[in-house]
């Protein structure tokens, strides 16, 4: 179970509860889920109790309680604790490897796309970006995120786009200017007061001579009320830049699944487990393993932030979180010496692929290339 399902499936148990008559409250759009902070347990924790104690009139413990009821047993939920004043904690099952890996193997990089944001709005979200090359970026990822979740989204810019925003930075804009640019929105049918305005921070010097991955990652990576730093930092190949450690895991998934062809075999979800495991206890996913899948889990919730809260830095930083969780996983995915291809060999394998997979439909919503090769 992602998240974001499990956000959905809270918010049918508060649904559920309202129409019982066991609580009295306005049932909310969402429900945010994270995972547990101090004194939390399991994979996931929800603070919706808290939030609607005092609308119902009644403790958090209890509407924790009313909803704990009705979330025990639900598919992919193994186990629902209340701890503290109100907070629900969940372990799900489907974290498991095999399922979750499946999963994204089957929607490839569509992974995490949905229609969470599909209607709102009148029927379409409407973006116009300041006449700057950081908005116009902004603008068309975050044209990109938005329809990823289902929404019908027009963007604009105040004036014609630059040529080299255009060439060099590929944006892409939806409504012609009065000139026939690609770019500003003229037209009358358009309430310029229902525009979301698209004004992020600008950058303090021309990203363009860093070319497009770099110069959009520059430009995205901060979030929209911070300054860019434009430099050639983002152009290093090395630990220390993140687009070079997110560009670099995917490569390496590549080259895996290359490697292991020449080897005879091919990727297969599985249990994951340690290298040299000889005991039954030992077969548990090692925590290297789990920050992965909790990674890979959670991309479907960060995709619907990002899109829902106009920050793609989210997703930037959520990628680079998955790069580091992946690298570990390297060294275990080939067999070494003499051992031959085993099913934990496959189920690796197929791990390294599904997170190459979100890597790569990550990076395409930002526009940036995940070449197979670096």
């Amino acid at each position: 179970m992602t998240p974001v399902e499990l956000s959905r499936t809270v918010l049918h148990a508060v649904r559920r509860a309202v129409e019982e008559g066991e609580l009295s409250v306005a049932v909310p759009e969402r429900v945010r889920v994270a995972p547990p902070g101090p004194g939390g347990c399991g994979d996931y924790a929800t603070n919706v109790a808290l939030q609607l104690a005092r609308p119902a009139g009644q403790p958090a413990l209890r509407v924790a309680e009313v909803l704990r009821a009705r979330l025990m047993g639900a598919g992919g939920i193994s186990e629902v604790v209340v701890t503290g004043p109100g907070f629900i904690n969940f372990r799900v099952g489907g974290t498991a490897p095999g399922e979750l890996v499946r999963e994204i193997l089957r929607r490839g990089e569509r992974y995490g796309h949905g229609a969470s944001l599909a209607g709102r709005d009148g029927g379409v979200v409407r973006l116009r970006a300041a006449r700057d090359v950081r908005a116009v970026v902004h603008g068309d990822v975050l044209a990109r995120l938005l329809r990823s979740q289902g929404a019908s989204v027009q963007v604009s810019c105040v004036g014609p786009l630059e040529e080299g925003w255009r060439g060099v930075l590929e944006v892409r804009f939806d409504l012609p200017d009065g000139d026939g640019h690609p770019g500003a929105d003229h037209l009358s049918h358009i309430d310029r007061h229902k525009d979301i305005e698209v004004r992020p921070l600008p950058a303090p010097a021309d990203p363009l001579p860093l070319g497009r991955d770099a110069a959009r990652w520059a430009l995205l990576w901060p979030a929209p009320h911070d300054r860019p730093r434009i430099g050639e930092e983002h152009l290093v190949q090395r630990e220390s830049n993140p687009l070079f450690r997110v560009r670099y895991a995917h490569a390496r998934c590549r080259g895996l699944v290359r490697n292991a062809a020449d080897l005879g075999f091919g990727p297969e979800p599985g249990a994951v487990e340690p290298r040299g495991a000889q005991k039954p206890q030992e077969t548990e996913e090692p925590q290297e393993t789990q920050v992965l899948l909790r990674a890979l889990a959670d991309h479907p919730r960060v995709l619907a932030a990002a899109a829902a809260h106009h920050a793609p830095d989210r997703l930037a930083r959520h990628l680079v979180a998955v790069a580091d969780a992946v690298l570990p996983l390297f060294p275990a995915v080939l067999p070494m010496g003499e051992e031959k291809p085993s099913a934990a060999h496959r189920a690796r394998l197929a791990l390294a692929v599904a997170a190459g997979t979100v890597l790569a439909g990550g990076l395409s919503l930002l526009g940036i290339d995940a070449p197979d090769h670096l």
